[in-house]
């Protein structure tokens, strides 16, 4: 199913982008700026993976159709582009986002875990430690824009962090086989 997180990593992009604007324009820390850019990097890196693996497998990425979950991730991942979507909103959601990733694959290098030898690399490509301080900084930026936000902006927030986590079910459901 990495043709689907293929798609998506492509969806992600621009809104990371938007996400870096916004930080330049609201942020409270040029710090948010660098972290951010970051990100950016790894996800040009991201994309170089899914390439290299997709044509160790054989797979052509540009035939991958785009599954009915991921197709709706992705246009809400749109969505929070808009001008309208405050920094602190969006960048709280970028870090769900990634946390959920980070989590999920870190879970499958716990001890105990019963993960099949040929998913080992990709666990440890998203579960690995530095993707976890990554995770955590920008959890460190999402908290510190929360705490001096009013509670229109800290409750549409909570709000992002539930559509997140919605869409994260149904994307990893899709990922799975599951409707």
């Amino acid at each position: 199913m990495q043709g689907q997180d293929y798609i998506f990593v492509r969806a992600f992009v621009p809104f990371v982008a938007s996400l870096l604007l916004k930080a330049w324009k609201d942020s409270d820390d040029d710090s948010d700026v660098e972290v951010i850019l970051g990100g950016i990097a790894a996800l040009n890196d991201e994309i170089s993976w899914f390439k290299r693996e997709a044509s160790k497998w054989s797979v052509s990425l540009s035939s991958i159709v785009p599954q009915k979950a991921n197709l709706e991730y992705c246009r809400f991942l749109e969505s929070i582009t808009s001008p309208e979507v405050e920094y602190t909103v969006a960048v709280t959601a970028f870090w769900a986002i990634e946390a959920v990733y980070q989590e999920s694959y870190a879970h499958c290098l716990s001890d105990g875990a019963k993960t099949p030898e040929e998913l080992k690399e990709t666990c440890q490509r998203w579960g690995n430690d530095g993707f976890g301080q990554y995770c955590h900084t920008l959890q460190n930026i999402a908290n510190r824009r929360l705490e001096k936000s009013p509670e229109d902006i800290v409750l549409k927030a909570e709000a992002m962090v539930i559509c997140v986590l919605e869409y994260e079910v149904e994307f990893w459901n899709m990922s799975r086989g599951e409707t």
